[in-house]
């Protein structure tokens, strides 16, 4: 491992962190509103013209300037990034709605990716992964199923039978987010497939479905806090006799668990890394409304506890950004295991921290800051979500503790 812990914007990072950030703030983030205030013109699960305009038209000028893929850190393809290097720009993409599509860097297209780059076949690669990675398809990632406690993944239950030269899956699944897209070409599912010959953590494995499958049927759109996301949405989907060629299965029956340790580690820091960034813009539109209105004779800034407040939000954010970069550089040294507690550690710290610096932008802003007339309550939506999305805080708690209590016996925690 290496000791020196470097969590600087490197030098080549700096000119590419530049660039990211001038596209976000000019280019991405004043087309957002127009982009989400045409959702449901027309059908809610498809792309109306403009926003194909806006957003084809903001992935074309990303990539011809080369702005594209960051997220493949210690990669030969692409940039070539660290993960820590990523954290910054990913900041820079949780300021805006669209951002990070825009890079093609979003969610779960990313962690379908690395999935696909690390242990899908040559044909899994030219058939999806290519292109994915040239952001002409989108991708959904199923694990979580309605029937089972799925924050302990040893319960996912979605049978996965072979019957000659396909598998058959029969189950159901919620929260599969961005099933719902009409660009959603493929799944990844985590399926069960048990033998009594191999140990509890070797009872799943990961296959390939494409969308539209004879036998899927996406019963609804779950909804969070009363939206549906459209045209992302978060689906619920039933598998009835669903047949895939053995061919789809990635790695090997049994090896789920070792793909979704190798997909999640680096996916929850991307949320995390996001997170900071939309602390960070509401802490700037809290600070500018503070400034920007008076009561009582005075500006709001200087009224009640303000001061504190924005200086408490400031500290936050800088506590919560060096355990996301200290956490990106534990899994840059390569060991997996001694990554995940600093990967759980942010990933309870992050969200709560974004969560309280929105709320207390909202606050500031009065009734309009949880109108649609500010993207706080939006925001705020998001990240009280990413409180569940990739594991509860209680059980990354969890974690947490096991790995501090080993460190004063021997017993098992």
């Amino acid at each position: 491992m290496n000791t020196e812990m470097a969590l600087g914007m490197t030098e080549r990072l700096k000119p590419i962190h530049a660039r990211v950030a001038a596209m976000v703030r000019d280019d991405i983030m004043p087309l957002d509103e127009e982009f989400l205030a045409e959702v449901g013109k027309g059908d809610r699960w498809g792309y109306t013209p403009r926003q194909i305009e806006i957003l084809e038209g903001l992935k074309k000028k990303a990539k011809a300037a080369g702005l594209w893929n960051f997220w493949l850190t210690g990669s030969a393809a692409g940039y070539g990034l660290t993960t820590v290097e990523y954290a910054y720009l990913a900041e820079e993409m949780g300021k805006s709605h669209l951002a990070a599509e825009v890079f093609n860097c979003s969610a779960p297209d990313t962690g379908n990716m690395e999935v696909l780059e690390r242990y899908g076949s040559p044909e899994h690669k030219r058939q999806w992964l290519e292109p994915l990675l040239e952001g002409e398809i989108r991708s959904a990632y199923l694990m979580t199923e309605p029937d089972v406690a799925s924050s302990d993944a040893t319960n996912i239950a979605m049978s996965c039978v072979r019957d000659g030269d396909h598998y058959v899956l029969n189950g159901e699944k919620w929260w599969s987010s961005g099933a719902g897209d009409p660009r959603c070409r493929i799944y990844i599912v985590m399926v069960a497939t048990p033998d009594p010959d191999r140990p509890k953590h070797q009872q799943h494995s990961m296959i390939l479905v494409p969308a539209g499958t004879a036998g899927i049927e996406v019963l609804r759109a779950m909804q969070v806090f009363g939206e549906d996301d459209a045209p992302h949405g978060h689906m619920h989907v039933r598998f009835t006799n669903v047949r895939v060629p053995v061919a789809n299965l990635i790695w090997g029956e049994g090896r789920g668990f070792e793909i979704a340790q190798g997909r999640l580690g680096p996916g929850r820091i991307h949320h995390c890394m996001r997170a900071i960034g939309q602390a960070e813009r509401a802490l700037e539109q809290l600070c500018r409304r503070a400034l920007g209105r008076e009561a009582f004779g005075r500006k709001l800034a200087q009224l009640g506890a303000n001061y504190d407040i924005i200086a408490n939000c400031r500290m936050e954010i800088e506590m919560a950004r060096l355990l996301c970069l200290k956490a990106a550089w534990m899994i840059d040294q390569g060991d997996a295991r001694a990554a995940a507690p600093w990967i759980s550690q942010i990933k309870v710290i992050a969200p709560q921290v974004a969560l309280k610096v929105i709320d207390e932008a909202m606050q500031v802003h009065g009734g309009a800051g949880i109108s649609q007339d500010f993207p706080l309550a939006r925001a705020w939506t998001h990240v009280r979500t990413l409180r569940f999305a990739d594991g509860p805080d209680a059980v990354h708690r969890r974690q947490v503790a096991r790995a501090e209590l080993k460190k004063y016996t021997q017993e098992k925690v």
